[in-house]
């Protein structure tokens, strides 16, 4: 082999490297430019995600009352809220729990002032949801009662706060209940029973007062 063809042999070899190196690079660039866009639109993906779970399970329409608690009263009640979210109540609360039939106002009401999240749906919501319903009554602290003629499909109440919701899938109903169920700050009586009350419907009357003459040991009530 002549020096010359060695030379253009040589020569053509590191061309080839040279445009492997090249196509190397360029594969490189474009691996790195898929990969970080791809990162880019996952974070984009999980940021939109995050605000919208958060917008989802925003408490912002809650509504908030300013009643006092400790005002209890024999008579039948009231309100101005439906269903009552506070104010004056009967000296017995309703025992924490789940009821298939309404129950006196005057009683859930004394519940909520324990630290009670008291759920209310109309009478004709299908059984799904009251099923769903249910599942997040069953724990301590918590009453369920359908509530005829209710001005939404649902409402969730506690002490002095109230939110209105149209499904018991809503994100937002496991949220209230874990803010505000026996909630130290907005409970007038934090601690309190929701237990060993009534367990009656509104089918039976309100209970009344009783005699100044009767045996005090009998007609003990509770009025905490």
């Amino acid at each position: 082999m002549t020096k010359e063809k060695a030379q253009a042999r040589r020569e053509h070899l590191a061309r080839m490297r040279a445009e492997q190196k090249r196509k190397e690079r360029r594969a490189a660039l474009l691996m790195w430019g898929i990969g970080g866009l791809v990162i880019v639109v996952l974070i984009a993906l999980v940021t939109v995600y995050v605000v919208k779970d958060r917008s989802a399970r925003s408490l912002s329409a809650v509504k908030t009352f300013n009643y006092k608690g400790s005002d209890h009263s024999w008579q039948k009640v009231a309100y101005k809220e439906t269903p009552p979210v506070g104010g004056q109540h009967n000296f017995y609360w309703q025992n924490c729990g789940i009821y298939d039939k309404p129950i006196h106002n005057e009683h859930a009401v004394h519940s909520l002032e324990h630290g009670a999240v008291w759920i209310t749906y109309r009478p004709e919501l299908p059984k799904a949801e009251v099923d769903k319903l249910k599942t997040l009554a069953s724990a301590d602290y918590m009453l369920l009662s359908p509530f005829p003629n209710l001005p939404y499909k649902i409402v969730v109440s506690s002490w002095n706060r109230q939110l209105a919701l149209d499904s018991a899938d809503d994100p937002r109903l496991p949220e209230f209940i874990k803010k505000y169920k026996q909630n130290p700050t907005t409970t007038p009586e934090y601690g309190a029973s929701c237990s060993g009350g009534i367990g009656t419907t509104d089918e039976q009357p309100l209970p009344p007062e009783p005699s100044a003459s009767a045996d005090p040991m009998a007609t003990a009530t509770p009025s905490s």
